[in-house]
């Protein structure tokens, strides 16, 4: 589940790069506007979005689903492990005590 959500990401991510780098500036007929009769349009209503607008939003909200489904995958953590020796080292040297936590024996005393 994991790996098919990840590739939808990253699929979903290519694909909102590219839609937004083809879509026009919406700045890019400012510096036209000033000196034209026009400029009272430059900062009011947009009008209609675009085709292009709208599968930005639709993009930008799978790529936000799928982000969160990742992460809740990956909070849950998996049973198994790629490498089950380094587990198993891991675990053996955890369990067994080092020398600075084993306290010195009494010194014994003879009685001779």
């Amino acid at each position: 589940m994991t790996t098919f959500l990840l590739v939808i990401h990253i699929l979903v991510s290519i694909s909102l790069v590219i839609i937004v780098l083809l879509q026009a500036g919406k700045g890019a007929e400012t510096g036209a506007s000033f000196g034209g009769g026009s400029s009272h349009t430059m900062f009011g209503a947009t009008g209609g979005q675009s085709f292009l607008s709208k599968l930005t939003t639709m993009t930008a909200a799978v790529f936000m689903l799928t982000s969160l489904s990742l992460a809740y995958f990956h909070d849950q953590g998996g049973s198994g492990s790629i490498m089950p020796e380094q587990v198993k080292v891991q675990k053996a040297q955890q369990a067994a005590p080092t020398p600075e936590d084993v306290e010195p024996l009494a010194p014994t005393q003879n009685n001779d």
